[in-house]
This record gives C-alpha cells, sequence and structure tokens, in this order.
C-alpha cells in the first residue's frame, strides 16, 4: 500500500463530479492539508473561496457505482495556533422572538496549542477568556460525489456526506461512504479544533488542517447512507430537513446494516436497538440537519452469529 503526500493548488465548494487530483490504489494512504472554512491555509493566506472550500478529489482505481469506500481518518491535526469562531448561537435553536444583544455579533478569536491540547478563548477579552477547552479536532465537512452527476454545496449534506459536522468524526474513525460516480471522488475540508454538538453557532473552532487518511474500497457493497465505525460504537448517519426525517434515515440505515451485513434477525435488531441505541446530533444549522444513531459496539459483537 503506497503512501502519497499531496500538496493542494486548488479547491472546491461544492461536493460534484470534479476532475480528480491524485488517483490511488485502494488501501493507500494520503496525506495533505485542508484551507479553513474561510479559504485560508496555515499561514493565514486566503487560498480558496470562503464556504468550506474541499480538498480533493481523490479517486480510488476499480471503484463504481454500487460500491463503497472506506475512509479511515489516520492523523487530524490543527496547523495554524489560531482558530476562529461565531460569537453567538443561530436563531434556529432559540425560541421565536428570543432577543440578543447587537454586542454579540462578529467573531471570537481562540488560540490553539496542539502540543499542550488545549483550545482557550483570546478574544472578546473578559472573563471568558479564562475559557480553555481540551483540543477535539474532528472533520466538519467531506464525502463522495453525489448521484445523477450532481455538484452539492459545501454548506449542506445528504447521501453523499457532506456538511455533516458531527464531532463524532475524530481521528480513527472509519467512514462508509457509497459510490456514485467513477473513482468515488472523494474531498474532506472544514477542518474544526473543537465543536459543540449540532454546531449551533455555525462554527466549530475554525482552522486549517494537517491530514492524513485511507482510502479502501468494498466491492459490490450498496449503502443508503453514511456509516461509520470506531473501537466503541457503530454508527449511521441521515441528513435531511425536518429533523424527525434525519432520525428515519439514520434508523433505517442502522437496521440494514445489522440485518443485511452483520447477520442479526429482526427480533434481536428491534430489541437490542429499542434499549441500546443513542443519538447524536450534527449539523442543525445549514440547510439539511445531521442526526447520527449508533449502537455499542461490544453488544453488537456479541450478538452476532
Amino acid at each position: 500500500m503506497a503512501h502519497h503526500q499531496f500538496t493542494p493548488s486548488s479547491y472546491h465548494n461544492t461536493l460534484g463530479w470534479h476532475e480528480p487530483v491524485l488517483e490511488v490504489d485502494p488501501g493507500d494512504t494520503i496525506s495533505t492539508t485542508t484551507a479553513d472554512a474561510r479559504g485560508r491555509d496555515a499561514a493565514g493566506e486566503q487560498v480558496a473561496d470562503r464556504g468550506n472550500p474541499q480538498t480533493g478529489p481523490f479517486a480510488v482505481r476499480g471503484a463504481e457505482p454500487g460500491d463503497c469506500l472506506a475512509v479511515t481518518f489516520d492523523r487530524l491535526r490543527p496547523s495554524r495556533e489560531l482558530g476562529w469562531t461565531s460569537r453567538r448561537i443561530a436563531d434556529n435553536v432559540l425560541d421565536p422572538g428570543y432577543e440578543r444583544a447587537a454586542a454579540l455579533e462578529g467573531t471570537a478569536d481562540w488560540e490553539v496549542d496542539a502540543e499542550a491540547g488545549t483550545v482557550r478563548l483570546r478574544s472578546p477579552k473578559g472573563p471568558l477568556t479564562a475559557l480553555e477547552l481540551p483540543l477535539d479536532p474532528m472533520v466538519g465537512c467531506f464525502g463522495v460525489a453525489p448521484p445523477g452527476h450532481q455538484a452539492i454545496a459545501t454548506s449542506t449534506s445528504s447521501v453523499h456526506g457532506g456538511n455533516m459536522d458531527y464531532r463524532g468524526f475524530r481521528q480513527g474513525v472509519k467512514v462508509y461512504l457509497p459510490v456514485s460516480a467513477p473513482g468515488g471522488l472523494f474531498s474532506l475540508g472544514d477542518g474544526h479544533a473543537v465543536q459543540g454538538d449540532g454546531e449551533i453557532a455555525g462554527t466549530g473552532v475554525e482552522i486549517s488542517f494537517e491530514v492524513t487518511f485511507t482510502l479502501d474500497l468494498i466491492k459490490d457493497w450498496a449503502i443508503g447512507w453514511p456509516r461509520a465505525e470506531d473501537a466503541n460504537w457503530f454508527m449511521t448517519v441521515g441528513n435531511a430537513r425536518p429533523l424527525d426525517q434525519c432520525v428515519q434515515h439514520a434508523t433505517t440505515e442502522m437496521v440494514a446494516w445489522l440485518i443485511d451485513d452483520m447477520g442479526l434477525d429482526e427480533q434481536t435488531t428491534h430489541l437490542m436497538m429499542g434499549q441500546c441505541v443513542e443519538y447524536d446530533v450534527g449539523n442543525i444549522f445549514d440547510p439539511a440537519y445531521t442526526m447520527v444513531c449508533k449502537v455499542p459496539r461490544a453488544v453488537v459483537e456479541a450478538l452476532r452469529p
């Protein structure tokens, strides 16, 4: 398996059927960089248009519609010491008519110390500048080319992935994405040093990244929605609006995974999920919301035939 070093010279603000920047074999690993959500790189220079610019796409040889790309996030690391966020949470997660002070407009600056593993508020000044959080890097936006030769803006999400802003997409997770275009055409960007559930302010701590990931191919495995796994959980993702539709997509995808691919029978699946399932909120700021359905890996493994 080869390890590729790739330096981006252009970016896309859509996930689509773009010409691949690099073609690799299944199982190959790629190290590259991403710009932040405003298009600024590790030096703070403007290298792309704002709006979650994506590095890629990367094509996997042999990937065809009806297959699945397996993407492992091997390394996610902020590449500079200053990140930024919005200073206020979004209208749509507050009661209608709730008034906010105009002083909350604008952005806040955060010091990111990758060596110490901390994210500390730098401005605005005041009592909150004592706010220090553990560094928890995650990828906000990534995915493959969507079906039907579409190019979908990186502000939203669907079956192909996209701007899901789920804090569980951390280093070490493996994500499964449905292939709709030859090569799959995987892209990623929108790195966050830390982010709360839902990205309710419309931002995490936005920052450029150094990333290493492995692209693998599973032939003839047609999945409906993104899936993922880590050491503790199996996860499925639904992206839609309203929120109940996200729950339906994510839950149905989990039921299908457990029965069709892991060999659990229907009764076992329904009984287990009814008492063990957990739901995490991904993005509830942008046009499509994200809900993650997850079940404990240990419980599933104990039940598999």
